[in-house]
């Protein structure tokens, strides 16, 4: 994705619906951002603004929520990005649906969340049946 100005970004976010240009600053949208990161294990502050700063992009029409999807697999390499990708898009984008749609001029599809709970996984799996080879079988 190229890099843009700063007056470039302005004069696009001097263009946007209000609802958007709230979003683009928004702490609560930053702060359900910050907790997906955090739920998915994306600690490193860097990545985190990475992905912050594509979500603006996404609020000034610059990137679509379908690229945003790309970017944060095949650019950012971000783990569990599609399961990122949809808490964004269900969490943040969904809010302002109306206003994304009017911008992109095409419907946003939202899905469901798929809960991937590695720790419940695991205690789920069964147990190979253990054998000690110093005891008789009973019969």
């Amino acid at each position: 994705m190229a890099e843009y100005t700063k007056e470039q970004l302005e004069e696009l976010y001097n263009q946007l619906p209000e609802d958007l240009q709230k979003a683009v600053f928004s702490q609560k949208i930053g702060e359900k951002i910050q907790k997906t990161c955090y739920e998915n294990k994306i600690i490193d502050q860097k990545d985190f603004l990475k992905i912050l700063k594509n979500v603006g992009y996404v609020f000034l029409g610059l990137l679509s929520p379908e690229e945003f999807k790309d970017v944060l697999e095949k650019k950012l390499k971000v783990k569990n990005a599609k399961r990122v990708w949809q808490t964004i898009n269900n969490e943040v984008f969904m809010e302002l649906k109306q206003s994304l749609e009017a911008l992109y001029q095409n419907k946003i599809e939202f899905q469901k969340i798929e809960i991937l709970n590695p720790v419940k996984a695991e205690s789920e799996k069964p147990k190979p049946q253990e054998t000690d080879k110093y005891r008789e079988l009973i019969e």
